[in-house]
């Protein structure tokens, strides 16, 4: 049987950075601060992926240990921001597949982890529009002139292409 977190009834920690409820059994959002691993339990969440490298200084401290004590399964997928791969897309699928509950997947900003289920999305047959619209939401580096966002305007036109 399929878990699921608790319904958008009000419940849902919004106040973190750019969260982002995808459906109900996966929930994405930017940085964590160290009250948040408890707040996600509390909402269901079996899982949490994080995209962030360790030594970002916005990174949480001792994320998984954390997750870990509150029975909280912990995968770290380091991404960095000016390197994204395909391999990191499909370490992510993996993860989320791995586990049967529901999952909160974070980065610093949630632009990784958008991007990354915006190609996931497409993959999965949904239409290029819709997904796009949804990362969109949270950002939009394909449209965007900012260096910044550059290496990932690049990854995912050439992952569109595949």
């Amino acid at each position: 049987m399929l878990e699921t977190m608790v319904s958008a009834n009000g419940n849902d920690p919004t106040e973190i950075r750019n969260w982002q409820r995808r459906s109900d059994r996966l929930t994405t959002s930017g940085k964590l601060e160290a009250h948040d691993p408890a707040r996600l339990a509390e909402i269901g969440v079996r899982q949490v992926i994080n995209l962030a490298l360790d030594d970002h200084p916005e990174a949480l401290k001792n994320e998984s240990e954390l997750l870990v004590a509150l029975g909280i399964t912990y995968t770290h997928i380091p991404v960095p921001f000016d390197a994204p791969d395909m391999r990191h897309v499909t370490a992510l699928r993996d993860a989320l597949d791995s586990v049967d509950g529901p999952s909160h997947v974070h980065c610093i900003m949630n632009y990784r982890v958008t991007a990354f289920l915006y190609l996931l999305d497409c993959k999965a047959g949904a239409a290029p529009l819709e997904a796009r619209a949804k990362m969109q939401e949270i950002w939009n580096p394909i449209a965007s002139d900012d260096p910044f966002a550059s290496p990932w305007r690049d990854f995912l036109l050439s992952a569109d292409e595949t």
